[in-house]
């Protein structure tokens, strides 16, 4: 089954899981709540789609993630092992609705990371979370997250910035990166999930 990327945008926001299409816990700061619609021109009229949505053939939404501009974000200064860095594209939050789907976490990830270098940021961050040993892909990954588990993100080259106790700040160096797959996010989808089909196995012996 293939699947595809769109941007996360006004025009698609409707689209996006529920919880997402009135939050706007990462775009506020103490009592000073934004209104949503215009948190989002400001955010495309300064940097364009503010995220990705992940959808299957049929529509169905499998999870999205909700980046940009670190300064477009106010709630990031006030977290343990904040703030983030002014020149960075901070990765905020993302939603899964399936843990069958391996590649959607890094699919989304990889987007991220081809729209920031593709847009001359300096890097890519994220908070990160250490996890203790054992713990289930369903608790490090499935539904709300806007926290990664650190493995996760090392995986991709995020290295720690600063750290308050299991939270820390990750960041990505863009500056030596090509764009991943000049930036199509069909691209970058068709990659993540080659990657992750299992090996063909392998034929029967023939009978002597």
């Amino acid at each position: 089954m293939s699947s595809r990327l769109a941007g996360l945008t006004g025009a698609t926001l409707e689209t996006a899981p529920a919880v997402c299409q009135s939050c706007v816990w990462w775009q506020s700061r103490g009592n000073r709540e934004p209104e949503k619609r215009k948190w989002i021109e400001r955010a495309e009229a300064e940097w364009g789609a503010w995220g990705t949505i992940y959808r299957d053939d049929d529509g169905r939404v499998l999870g999205s993630m909700q980046y940009g501009p670190a300064p477009l974000f106010p709630r990031a200064a006030d977290l343990p092992a904040g703030p983030p860095s002014e020149d960075a594209v901070l990765v905020t939050c993302a939603y899964l609705l399936s843990d069958s789907q391996p590649w959607v976490e890094q699919s989304l990830f990889l987007a991220a990371i081809g729209e920031a270098r593709d847009k001359g940021a300096h890097a890519l961050e994220a908070f990160a979370y250490r996890y203790r040993e054992g713990t289930s892909p369903a608790d490090r990954f499935l539904v709300h997250r806007t926290v990664f588990p650190r493995d996760f993100l090392a995986d991709f080259g995020f290295r720690t910035v600063r750290a308050a106790g299991r939270i820390e700040l990750a960041r990505l160096a863009l500056g030596g990166l090509q764009p991943v797959e000049e930036g199509a996010r069909e691209k970058v989808l068709r990659v993540v999930q080659e990657a992750f089909q299992p090996a063909p196995a392998p034929a029967p012996p023939r009978g002597g």
